[in-house]
């Protein structure tokens, strides 16, 4: 092998993805090939570290109404925003913390209007890990009086779900009771008419438009664009070309499911690594039970390999471990 591509996904409340890519180049200069570097995401949480971090910081109004400071990249006339920058379920103090009904996104419509603002007219929005149920009626409503028209607004969404939908499939996750999952579902039903009587878009029929609570459909609404968040990700970081050539791809998580086999990076990975006829090594820091990958992946558990404390407590050493004992 001497050719390797680092393509992680981020280690969830562990490790970045960018400093799980650091940790295998590290592992692959010491055995002397060169190593790509190529942090991806889903569109979730982790899209702004993927695509280059942030360069630029506007404080929006967080989840639960107070003030929160927003990062997010502009590069010439282009833009990078991360939904849960703003509205994120950690803003909130997880689900715990968080006020379900009343978490609102308007600190998205806020960041949005900023880099329009600023002179932005390619606008990339990654709508992950939000707090929020409200159907994206903060962020409509904030960018009010805001012309869009000119800006092509593609937002990353990492589920199918759609928009009617979205308080059944993940209010609860964010804290919502029965009760209230029920009173979001009627709200959500009330802004899919609203939307279509207001901006002339039946946001449901769209699949993804349930994304962060509806925040996708709303976006929707105003003229974005839906795109999956992996393969936006990928794309714009070059994952096809860096493969070309390659002799192995190394991606990996925090926890390896069987959701990580549908619209998330590891799934991601390996189809276009099958496309490619590339082997993949898959570092994840706990592996489900069970779980069946494609022949000739090979996986690496690193908290039955290297202990439940090392492996959360330095992720990266132990991915740097696991790639040196695997390259021999």
């Amino acid at each position: 092998m001497s050719r390797i591509v680092a393509a992680p996904d981020k280690f969830r409340g562990s490790a970045t993805a960018p400093a799980v890519a650091d940790a295998v180049a590290d592992a692959v200069a010491g055995s002397g090939r060169e190593c790509i570097r190529l942090p991806l995401a889903d569109g979730g949480e982790g899209t702004l570290d993927a695509l280059g971090g942030g360069n630029r910081t506007t404080i929006v109004t967080g989840p639960l109404g107070l003030p929160v400071p927003a990062r997010w990249r502009l590069e010439g006339a282009a833009a990078v925003l991360e939904a849960a920058q703003a509205c994120g379920l950690v803003l909130a103090g997880g689900a715990k913390g968080n006020d379900p009904v009343s978490a609102t996104t308007r600190g998205v419509g806020e960041l949005l209007a900023a880099a329009a603002g600023a002179g932005a007219r390619t606008v990339l929005i990654g709508v992950g890990g939000s707090a929020t149920t409200d159907g994206g009626e903060g962020a409509v409503d904030a960018l009010s009086g805001t012309d869009l028209s000119a800006i092509d607004l593609q937002v990353c969404c990492d589920v199918t779900t759609r928009f009617t939908e979205a308080a059944r499939v993940f209010a609860a996750q964010k804290g919502a009771s029965a009760h209230q999952v029920d009173a979001l579902s009627t709200r959500l039903r009330n802004l899919r008419a609203r939307y279509r009587d207001e901006f002339g878009v039946d946001v449901d029929r769209v699949p993804g438009s349930g994304a962060a609570g509806g925040l996708a459909g709303g976006l929707l609404a105003l003229g974005a664009r839906l795109l999956p968040g992996f393969d936006a990700v990928a794309d714009r970081r070059g994952l096809d070309a860096a493969l070309a050539g390659a002799d192995l791809v190394v991606t990996g998580e925090g926890r390896l499911d069987v959701t990580s086999l549908a619209g998330k990076v590891v799934g991601g990975v390996l189809r276009r690594a099958a496309a490619a006829r590339i082997p993949v090594l898959v570092l994840a820091g706990t592996v489900d039970d069970g779980l069946v990958l494609p022949s000739g992946v090979g996986v690496v558990d690193l908290t039955r390999r290297f202990g439940s404390k090392r492996s959360w407590r330095d992720p990266c050493g132990c991915v740097r471990a696991a790639v040196t004992e695997y390259l021999g």
